[in-house]
């Protein structure tokens, strides 16, 4: 029961600028990284001048092919070494957390006292070594990237080393390859750009699950329990990671809605790229049959992660998503499919990417 002063003071102030040491993330996964492929000053200029080439010839069939077009002179083009990524990135998430930690601690149901400034240093290096780690892991293979920079400025970042590795160990075609990956990646700028209310609406989605999905302090250790037995069969199954182990049914509803939108995004660009490519990507064939042989050959410690990071459900989002988007537009045309951009309500339910005419039905009657 809340007493009358106590009810009649404002609300505390919730600071959470020392739970995650947000510079140490990025020290720490800066320190972790490989450099990646070893180049010459002139063979760097040259990738990135050729990744900033194929990003501006990318615009034009992308808007013609998915009839979408973005305002003039919106989303800068950024290229990117993996230091880099991991700062954009360290960013973004701190942008994206902060919030929700906020409210986290506020909800706690036991009030506590502020921990001291040696607690709060020792953990938030804990945390941002956690978080460091994790952004060095996956700036290896990331090729490139829409960042949508919750409260900050969103740009296409193209990660260059993981370009000229990934076109070296497959071996095609480095222009076709690099203009092949610009297309995928295009499109989710266009997509985001061209759609007022979709980076907001997927800001806000997944600032909401990641407060759904963060246990409450007092429920912690039965969190944990429950991660050391149900770790072996999140690495089995290859589902959503460690997200499949702490939560419930309702949260794995909501995390459904969200993969729905992420596989909608995500098969609309690989169709693009796709429809696009044969027209400027003489190789596209050789490198999509080369490029989803990656996808499929990764083994050992690597495979271990990607299951427990939900990445192996990322690369499914790539293939229904796909479906769904060929699905549509076989059925009403391209001006048909572009109804899903309409707003929130008219994107994707999970039922619908497995059965894409029950949205057809839906949206279209």
């Amino acid at each position: 029961m809340t007493s009358p002063d106590a009810a009649s003071q404002p609300p505390r102030e919730i600071h959470t600028s020392g739970y995650v040491d947000w510079a140490f993330a990025k020290a720490t996964g800066r320190r972790m990284v490989a450099a990646g492929p070893k180049v010459t000053s002139a063979q760097a200029n040259e990738i990135v001048s050729a990744l900033r080439s194929a990003a501006e010839r990318s615009r034009g069939p992308v808007a013609e092919t998915a009839r979408m077009h973005s305002p003039a002179g919106s989303s800068p083009v950024l290229i990117v070494d993996r230091p880099g990524w991991i700062d954009a990135n360290v960013d973004s998430l701190q942008s994206m957390l902060e919030p929700v930690l906020a409210a986290m601690l506020a909800k706690r149901k036991t009030p506590a006292q502020p921990p001291s400034n040696l607690a709060l240093e020792v953990g938030g290096k804990v945390t941002g070594a956690e978080a460091g780690a994790l952004m060095s892991f996956l700036s290896s293979k990331i090729l490139g990237q829409y960042d949508l920079a919750p409260d900050a400025t969103p740009r296409l970042l193209l990660v260059a080393p993981n370009v000229l590795h990934t076109e070296a160990e497959i071996g095609v075609n480095p222009a076709d390859f690099r203009l092949w990956v610009c297309l995928h990646e295009e499109t989710h700028r266009v997509q985001f750009t061209a759609v007022p209310w979709l980076r907001q609406h997927l800001i806000d989605s997944a600032r909401q699950l990641s407060l759904d999905l963060a246990p409450d302090p007092e429920q912690l250790g039965l969190k944990l329990q429950q991660l050391a037995q149900n770790l072996p069969d999140a690495l089995r199954s290859g589902g959503n990671g460690l997200t499949d182990i702490f939560a419930t049914p309702e949260q794995r509803a909501q995390i459904a809605k969200v993969t729905a939108i992420m596989a909608l995004l995500e098969g609309h660009a690989d169709v693009v790229m796709d429809d696009v490519g044969p027209a400027i990507v003489p190789s596209v064939e050789h490198i999509r049959s080369r490029f989803q042989q990656r996808r499929k050959d990764v083994s050992g410690v690597d495979k271990i992660l990607r299951r427990l990071l939900g990445l192996e459900a990322k690369l499914r989002q790539y293939r229904d998503g796909a479906l769904f988007v060929r699905a549509v537009t076989n059925k009403v045309g391209t001006d048909g499919f572009n109804a899903v951009w309409t707003s929130p309500e008219t994107l994707p339910l999970p039922e619908e990417i497995e059965s894409p005419a029950i949205w057809v039905r839906r949206v279209h009657g």
